[in-house]
């Protein structure tokens, strides 16, 4: 049985690596957990192992607000200090606060 141990936290920013979006972290795969096709759609000399932790990210680039499943090979840490912008981050945390945004829970 592979285990790995994610690098990212829920609430961290980070950036991709190779394409120019960064995000919050708001779940954690501990292996790739996607479809077949989303993975295949992916040219095969780029494809990310899949014994890796994969992350869900409310993501922003210059154009528009999304979400996005990267693999941990693809991120790194963002200190640049500046929030991300998602209009869905206040439905998960709390306001941003010394680069990273902390869980928020709304009670019924």
């Amino acid at each position: 049985m592979h285990t790995s141990r994610a690098k990212y936290h829920l609430g961290q920013v980070v950036r991709h690596r190779k394409h120019p979006f960064r995000g919050v972290v708001f779940d954690v795969d501990p292996e790739f957990s996607n479809t077949e096709e989303w993975y295949n759609a992916i040219p095969e000399d780029s494809r990310p192992a899949r014994e890796q932790p994969f992350y869900h990210l409310l993501a922003e680039n210059d154009q528009s607000f999304y979400v996005a499943y990267v693999s941990e090979q693809n991120l790194v840490a963002d200190y640049s200090g500046r929030p991300v912008e998602h209009p869905d981050i206040p439905d998960l945390f709390g306001e941003f606060e010394d680069g990273a945004y902390p869980l928020h829970f709304q009670l019924n």
